[in-house]
């Protein structure tokens, strides 16, 4: 039977694929979930339609990523952590700590998409970047000192 694909299906193919699979697998998981229609006319257009807004809509995301990023990339963010000998933290900074440290700054970022290199394990400032979309990444300066 041969489907169009509305989204994404692992191992299958992408959206907007039109693909050959087993009758059962259709009729039972892909349609019902909504993840693929039967190949007509109709299905084609509906999938055209989906196309142009989801490109809509990426556009859209792309531009407030950037308009994040360019503020991001102005802040510079202080976290307080306990530290003992040589400069040492107790534990380390992580995407989580700085992922809070941006919120209290106004800016949401999902601590996912924070990348840290290297642990942070010592005082001292360091450069974290962050990936807000596919195209779009940005850096953020951390300056880490003593509670």
């Amino acid at each position: 039977m041969n489907v169009i694909l509305l989204q994404d299906v692992d191992k299958l193919g992408s959206m907007g694929a039109e693909v050959k699979v087993e009758d059962g697998y259709a009729r039972n998981y892909l349609i019902p979930r909504k993840m693929a229609l039967l190949a007509t006319a109709e299905a084609l257009k509906l999938l055209e339609k989906k196309k142009k807004e989801r490109a809509i809509a990426e556009q859209k995301l792309k531009a407030e990523c950037a308009e994040l990023a360019k503020k991001i990339v102005k802040l510079s963010l202080t976290v307080q952590m306990e530290s003992g000998e040589e400069e040492k933290l107790f534990g380390s900074v992580t995407s989580d700590i700085i992922s809070e440290a941006l919120k209290s700054e106004g800016m949401e970022v999902d601590k996912k998409k924070i990348v840290i290199k290297e642990p942070i394990k010592k005082l001292g400032v360091y450069t974290v970047g962050i990936k807000l979309h596919s195209e779009v990444e940005t850096e953020v300066r951390v300056w880490v000192v003593k509670k």
